[in-house]
């Protein structure tokens, strides 16, 4: 299974972080403590392969065998427990056919890393070998089915979605099952999962703050119903289609506010501007995989999830006996895991209150005000340009 990418993420977090950052909250960890979280399992193991190293490798067992997946998913694993977070992993199934073109291309790409990586070696440095190296990764079956293993005998639940994992996890928080679909990819978003955590499967030395981002206050912020969202998130670029280019996130914004959906969009372009999409641009296939992914019911049995105690015996002899794991670690591991997964965990004060619907007056005030505080944000950068250009203005005094 080719490994996942993270398509336009970069640029979507920075449209949110200055159009919507009321709907971007960053905090720790601990912060977390009570919920359940569904996990983007693919997107986690491909992190765990390019992260997980030693001396700029792999880690690897006496048999040559790669650990880096294994290692990465038990230690960040048990971090999340020892949080007091109930995690369920959620595995891809087959890739949607729209995405073949995608996977094509990132086939081609990790075989020309290949041969880069292997020119590398006679002659580049060090880091350019590593760089190389990061950019073949791919998280295959085995890698996937080993891992799936794995949180079998930690007592880890699991899911294998019947496409995207990240559509899978959106369909367990609107449901309540869990908080949060956890996930580096934005999409998580498009795929209307309420609540998208980031970074939560990264290592504790890289002290890296846990984002937490609200769908509803992104809408609000950004003044956009689901399928306009959608729409401007195609616009930017994902997994189903390329972006277009010349077309950054400050023009696709203007572009899906002005015209409201691609449909428009792509008459105006075509018409009005320089502009040329490619020639193969199935937007409305791809619009449709966002709004109706191939998913499985909340209530379905596959998605009836529990946490159990852990198989010491069997994690001892897989990852001790057969991966060349140090026995004492996972022993300890296993221990915490006994403890905090099966305990009666504290509940979430939140839990005890319902969320009151806001009303259509209460939804109006707060646009205006965020319109309000918008509008002062532009005079300030007005005035702040203005005195800094009279400034430079000013003839220079000689002493």
């Amino acid at each position: 299974m080719p490994s996942p990418k993270i398509y336009n993420s970069t640029d979507l977090y920075q449209v949110l972080k200055e159009h919507c950052p009321d709907a971007i909250k960053e905090g720790e960890i601990k912060n977390q403590f009570g919920r359940k979280v569904a996990i983007d399992a693919s997107m986690s193991l491909y992190s765990f392969l390019v992260a997980v190293r030693s001396d700029g490798q792999q880690l690897m067992n006496e048999t040559g065998e790669t650990t880096s997946h294994l290692m990465g998913l038990f230690y960040r694993t048990l971090r999340i427990v020892d949080n007091g977070i109930k995690p369920v992993y959620v595995f891809d199934g087959a890739p949607p056919k729209l995405k073949s073109g995608e996977l094509a291309k990132r086939f081609q790409r990790k075989s020309e890393a290949q041969e880069a990586q292997e020119e590398a070696k006679e002659t580049g440095t060090a880091e350019d070998v590593e760089k190389f190296s990061r950019r073949t990764v791919r998280v295959t079956r085995e890698h996937n089915q080993e891992a799936q293993r794995l949180l079998k005998l930690m007592g880890v639940p699991y899911i294998i979605a019947p496409t995207e994992a990240e559509a899978q996890c959106a369909v367990l928080a609107r449901a309540g099952k869990v908080y949060a679909a956890a996930s580096e990819d934005m999409d998580t978003l498009t795929f209307n999962s309420p609540v998208l955590l980031r970074k939560l499967t990264f290592a504790e030395q890289r002290k890296e703050p846990i984002q937490e981002i609200h769908l509803d206050k992104v809408l609000e912020g950004l003044d956009m119903d689901l399928p306009t969202f959608i729409d401007f998130c195609i616009l930017l670029g994902c997994d189903y289609v390329d972006p277009v280019k010349g077309i950054g996130p400050k023009v696709a914004l203007n572009l899906i506010r002005e015209h409201k959906n691609l449909e428009a969009v792509v008459e105006h372009v075509k018409k009005n501007t320089k502009h040329t999409f490619p020639e193969d641009w199935p937007f409305q296939d791809a619009r449709l995989l966002f709004l109706e992914p191939d998913v499985r019911a909340a209530d379905h049995a596959d998605c009836d999830f529990k946490w159990e105690s852990p198989d010491v015996p069997g994690l001892v002899k897989y990852l001790v006996e057969e991966k060349g794991f140090s026995e004492d670690r996972v022993r300890s591991g296993a221990a915490r895991l006994q403890k905090n997964l099966k305990s009666s965990q504290q509940a979430r004060l939140e839990g005890f209150f319902q969320v009151k619907e806001k009303t259509e007056g209460e939804k109006a005030s707060l646009k205006r005000k965020h319109e309000e505080k918008q509008q002062e944000a532009k005079k300030k950068q007005k005035a702040e340009a203005k005195a800094k250009k009279e400034q430079k203005a000013k003839p220079k005094m000689n002493g």
